[in-house]
Formats: C-alpha cells, structure tokens, sequence
C-alpha cells in the first residue's frame, strides 16, 4: 500500500461517541433478536485544525471505553505521516485487547479516523491519497428488511429497486426455515436473472442444518451464502463448502488474530467479507485484501459503502460489489442520510471524491438519536464534513 507524500498531521486529541438508534420493527434472525443499532463515532482532531471521523457498530461492546483508555494516550501527540506505523505501534501497547474483537474494533475505527484526517489536511480523497482514483462499480441492495417482511412484500421490494436501476439483491435469513425459503423463492422470482446473495447472519447452528437450508434453495442459483455459521471454525465452513452446491462468503465483523488466515488456509469460501471498521480500519484492511489477493480469492466489503468503496478503489481492487441497506429499513441506520448512490443498470457512480471520506457526519439525524458523548465531540463539527442542513 503506498501513501501519497506529503507533510504529517499531530494528533492533538481523540473522542469517541457512541449513538443508539431505536428500530421502530425489531430484526429477528432465526434466534438473533435485535432490537436497536448501536454505533461508536470516532474524531481525531489535528493540531492544524483538521478533523478526521469514523464510525462503526459497536455490536454492544465498549468501544468508546476502549478508545479512551487503549488508544487516546498512545496516538495524541504523535507526528503521523504514514498512519500504518501507528496503527501497528498502538496495537503492540496492548496486544491481547487490541487484536482481535471489540478491542480491534476500537482501534480499527481510530485508524479510519486518523486517515480521514490525514487526507483532508493534505486536500485529497481517501482513494487518490492511497494512490488510487475513485471508479464506478456493480452494487447490491440489501433488501427483506425487517426480515418479517412477508414474500410479496419482498417481492415488490426488489420490483421497485429494479425499476430504479438496481440489478442485484441480497435477502437476510427469517425467524425459520419455511419462512427463509419462501421469502428467497419470491425475491428470486422478482429478481429474474438478477444476482441474488442469501445473508445468515451467522444464525446457523450446525453443518447439517445449514446443509439442509442449502439444498432446499439450491435450485434458486443463489450467488453466495453467506455467514452461515458462528464464527471460529473455519474446518465446518470447508465441510459445507465441501458438501454443498452454492458458493459461501464469509467474514462479516470479523478481524484480527487468525483472520483471515484460518478461512484461507482452510480453503473453507469463495468470497472473502471484509470491514474495515471491524477488521483493522485502513491499515489493516489493506493486509487483509493482499491475502485475499494470494490466495486466489475475491473480496467483498461488509456494508459502510462510505469508507468501503473509497478504501477498495484506493487499494486498486478492481472487482468488487459494493453494498447499501434501504433507508429506513433498520439495515444502517447512520448511513440513511448520508449520500445515496446513483445507480444505471446495476452499476454505480463514484461517490463525490471530496476530501477524506467526504460528508459522513449528519447532526440532523445525530439529534434525533440516543446519544452517549461524555467529551463533546459533536462541539464544533467542521462543515467539510458534514451534510447540511
């Protein structure tokens, strides 16, 4: 990964937030119940004035505890020209709690930050700092939000996205099996020859009921199945790699210690899922991408289309889909009001190529939130990144 030069930024202080948001339908997967949307927000103020944002979900962890006490010690004061050396220093500091987890959650989203405000000091956009440029590209909507969603609901869902320029769907997994199978039945229908993915959210409890899931949709050539088990066996995903007829994308909100190594070394996908606000923030993304690349196998990022598609291009990662929830759907929340993409026959339109990461703070919809900021982070918001009124 090279880094275009120019001058370093001190980083003179970091805050994080942390915003709840109520959904008005809760989200129930299989066993998974969910009820709010909980996401840590992330600035680093530089000594020259430049401030640089993240945000993430924190999936109920301590990810602003975390920040203020593992990382705001280590990266204040510090003269960063090359962020990748401060997110691996900060990391030795505490490598038990930083690699892997809630703690590299923390960490991940910091890392974000800092690049954020290391472009916008320098006037560029993520992906032209890290050398690349920003490029259209195929998107997917995620679509059966709330999956109580009946099938003809889902149905009209993606006949609509269609009629708007969309050309490929994924479908979360239901409370049950019989509910899943009918709701992927109607988006196929709906779909036609669409590219349509199935989500199981990890919801999965075993092989053998996730095999039995997969031969009941295997006629509907779904494009990937994707997080069917808990996380941490890599050896049972081969298995129903192995055993299986669809392809299996694995990844999601994982990162750190054997990730994603063990998935590789295992020979257990055929897509790669990855998040750089879970997975090691820029940095570590970038390594994460590379062996990917050795491998032979292709990734796809995890939602956050704001970040993902600007660090992706950066990285010269020249296929990939992009992904956007509905809004108002309960999918990403924090992503709702934020810039939306233009989309022509399944492909999308570079977002604008601002400074950093462009507009990711909306303090329209921060006010309308739960939230948690002890520090006073959203004092004084820079217009530069924020949308307007």
């Amino acid at each position: 990964m090279s880094v275009a030069p120019g001058p370093a930024i001190r980083v003179r202080r970091i805050r994080c937030a942390t915003v709840r948001h109520e959904l008005d339908v809760p989200l129930q997967f299989s066993r998974w119940r969910i009820t709010h949307r909980e996401f840590a927000l992330v600035r680093v103020d530089a000594e020259d004035g430049v401030s640089g944002f993240a945000y993430g979900l924190t999936r109920d962890g301590p990810v602003a505890e975390i920040v203020g006490r593992s990382m705001a010690r280590f990266y204040e004061g510090l003269d960063i020209v090359d962020p990748v050396d401060a997110f691996h220093g900060c990391r030795l500091t505490n490598h038990q709690t930083l690699s892997a987890g809630v703690g590299m959650r923390a960490l991940s989203l910091v890392d974000i930050a800092v690049w954020d405000a290391l472009a916008r000091s320098r006037g560029l956009g993520i992906a032209r700092l890290l050398g690349g440029q920003p490029r259209s590209r195929v998107a997917t909507s995620i679509v059966g939000y709330p999956p109580s969603m009946t099938p003809t609901g889902l149905g009209e869902e993606i006949h609509g996205l269609i009629e708007r320029g969309w050309r490929r769907f994924k479908a979360p997994i239901a409370a049950d099996a019989d509910a899943t199978v009918a709701r992927m039945v109607a988006a196929r229908e709906a779909a036609g020859d669409g590219w349509l993915g199935f989500d199981a959210n990890y919801s999965l409890p075993s092989v053998g009921a996730a095999l039995e899931l997969e031969e009941r949709m295997r006629s509907l050539s779904l494009g990937w199945i994707e997080d069917p088990l808990p996380q941490g066996d890599a050896h049972a995903i081969a298995e129903l790699r192995r055993l299986g007829g669809t392809p299996l994308a694995v990844g999601d909100d994982q990162g750190g210690s054997y990730h994603p190594e063990a998935l590789l070394a295992a020979g257990a996908i055929d897509v790669l899922r990855v998040d750089a606000t879970s997975g090691g923030g820029v940095s570590g993304v970038a390594r994460v991408i590379a062996q990917a690349d050795a491998a032979g196998v292709p990734v796809s990022p995890h939602m956050f289309p704001h970040f993902h598609t600007r660090i992706l291009d950066g990285l010269g990662v020249a296929d990939y889909p992009a992904e956007w929830g509905i809004p108002g759907a309960g999918v990403h929340p924090m992503d709702d009001s934020l810039e939306q993409p233009v989309m022509t026959d399944g492909v999308m339109a570079p977002l604008p190529d601002d400074p950093g990461f462009g507009r990711v703070v909306d303090p329209a919809w921060l006010s309308r939130q739960e939230v948690i900021d002890h520090d006073g982070l959203l004092h004084d918001l820079p217009d530069d990144a924020c949308m307007s009124a």
